[in-house]
């Protein structure tokens, strides 16, 4: 057919270039953007399924920024923690030559004291001024916050807890009795009565911090063998009070780890016996048969051990050591120590109640209590270090070794003092302990597995969106050839209706 007034064949080639020249424009934009999708219209499911990506991407990105962040902020509390901890190794020195009371003299000692001086006002001020950006770390501001302590409970630390909107009512069961290792030695009288003046009756006492020999002669009272072995209390860690016709012997601290041991080596003819005590409690002899032993018939030591608490805490079963009690779960970390009233019963009981506070760091993309981790930080100074019980039954920290006052090294009881110091190094070391425990095993591990899981997010993104180079040469390849291929296909159907011309010519 000749016809010139449509040529179909030049539409044709007309709308083919029209689609090549899309086709290669196309190409050219992803190569040079390097991205497949540059608007919605390349592929709309794909976009959606990208920007859900990119999303997760930026969220994963700020989570790693946040943890690096918490340990940047714990390595400054290490800081100030690490210089204290060689500060009170420095008092346990000052304190150890203070006890050398023949070998200084009054001005060595006064220098020493005021050393410590120094020392704890250095504590202080580094537990004040220790900050992050004007936020101070040790002074005990990321401390937790509790309200309704029970009577029952002497003391306690708060180590994490993840709170969210609700205070913790944080309650206890206790299913075991706290108790001292202990043994009755009873006598039968108030004081001894053996074979004859010249006997004596001599036994072996051990506890936790070493062993002594005693010997009693005839007519020695109850009590003059209590002061006796309570003389020595430093060496064995045992003491005696008298109870009727015997004596209560009886380790100072509680929990599985005290013992209390005695060998009669001669009983010189003295009646009476060395009984268990009981194990409900420390204050009654045991009346089971089996438990007790005539003197004569000792003839190897009688050892009792004490016993651990046991308690459930909020439905966890609890780590008891001696009188106090322990759990470390993701929702709440914290230790207990019970009162007198406590440890020596069992039954349920209120702690306290968790209302706030603690050092909160967001871990996770997403903003919720599972990806937010709430860390204690207590007040390091001197009057929060090293809380001991001591001579007197007195509560003493850190700042009792100074100048005039209880536990000062002119003239305080340096052995009280000692325990006090070491109690401070415990305390900043168990701090220094979770601090590091969280840099590595809760920030480290969290930025590990937050970068794994970015760089897989970042590769299914980009396999979704971004360009294959490969490919897309190819095709832009093909497109340029097919363009000028229509090109000239075009050129054809548009000389093509000339040939109409030989027909009327």
């Amino acid at each position: 057919m000749s016809r010139i007034n449509t040529n179909v064949n030049s539409l044709i080639a007309n709308r083919i270039l029209n689609q090549q020249n899309a086709a290669l424009n196309k190409s050219l934009e992803r190569l040079s953007t390097g991205l497949r999708i540059n608007r919605g219209g390349d592929d709309p499911a794909g976009l959606i399924a990208s920007e859900a990506l990119r999303s997760e991407k930026a969220a994963i990105s700020a989570a790693i920024s946040n943890a690096e962040r918490a340990d940047q902020i714990v390595n400054v509390a290490e800081g100030g923690l690490q210089e204290i901890n060689s500060l009170l190794i420095e008092v346990q020195s000052l304190v150890s030559q203070n006890a050398n009371e023949a070998g200084l003299s009054t001005q060595e000692k006064e220098a020493n004291q005021q050393q410590v001086d120094a020392i704890l006002q250095t504590i202080d001020r580094i537990a004040s001024t220790t900050s992050f950006q004007g936020v101070k770390l040790l002074n005990g501001s990321f401390d937790f916050t509790v309200s309704s302590v029970g009577a029952n409970v002497a003391d306690f630390q708060i180590n994490g807890a993840k709170l969210g909107a609700n205070n913790i009512d944080v309650q206890a069961t206790i299913t075991q009795s706290a108790q001292r290792a202990g043994l009755f030695l009873s006598l039968d009288a108030a004081a001894l009565d053996l074979d004859d003046a010249t006997s004596s009756f001599s036994f072996e006492l051990a506890g936790t911090l070493g062993n002594r020999s005693f010997s009693f002669a005839s007519g020695s009272t109850l009590a003059n063998i209590a002061t006796e072995i309570n003389s020595f209390t430093d060496s064995t860690g045992v003491n005696a009070t008298v109870s009727g016709t015997g004596l209560f012997l009886k380790s100072e601290d509680f929990g599985s780890d005290q013992f209390v041991s005695v060998d009669i080596t001669n009983d010189a003819g003295q009646s009476g016996n060395v009984t268990l005590l009981s194990s409900t409690d420390e204050n009654v002899a045991s009346t089971v048969a089996a438990n007790n032993t005539a003197l004569a018939s000792v003839n190897s030591p009688i050892r009792d051990e004490g016993q651990d608490i046991n308690a459930v805490i909020n439905g966890v079963v609890a780590r008891g050591q001696g009188i106090r009690a322990s759990i470390a779960t993701d929702a709440l970390d914290l230790e207990v120590e019970f009162g007198a009233a406590a440890y020596t019963a069992t039954g349920s009981q209120t702690l306290f109640t968790l209302t706030g506070g603690g050092a909160q760091f967001q871990l996770g993309p997403e903003v919720n209590i599972n990806n937010q981790v709430t860390l204690g930080i207590g007040n390091v100074a001197a009057r929060s270090l090293g809380t001991t019980t001591v001579t007197g039954d007195v509560k003493a920290s850190l700042d009792a070794l100074g100048s005039g006052k209880l536990l000062n090294l002119i003239d305080g009881n340096l052995g009280d003092a000692q325990d006090v110091v070491n109690n401070a190094i415990n305390d900043v070391s168990k701090l220094r302990g979770r601090l590091g425990s969280f840099q590595s095993n809760v920030v480290g591990s969290t930025i590990n597995a937050l970068s794994v899981a970015f760089e897989n997010i970042s590769a299914a993104e980009s396999s979704i969106r971004d360009t294959d180079f490969a490919a897309e040469t190819a095709e832009l390849t093909r497109s340029q050839i097919l363009v000028a291929a229509a090109g000239n296909v075009l050129q054809i159907s548009n000389s093509q209706p000339q040939s109409v011309l030989g027909l009327i010519g």
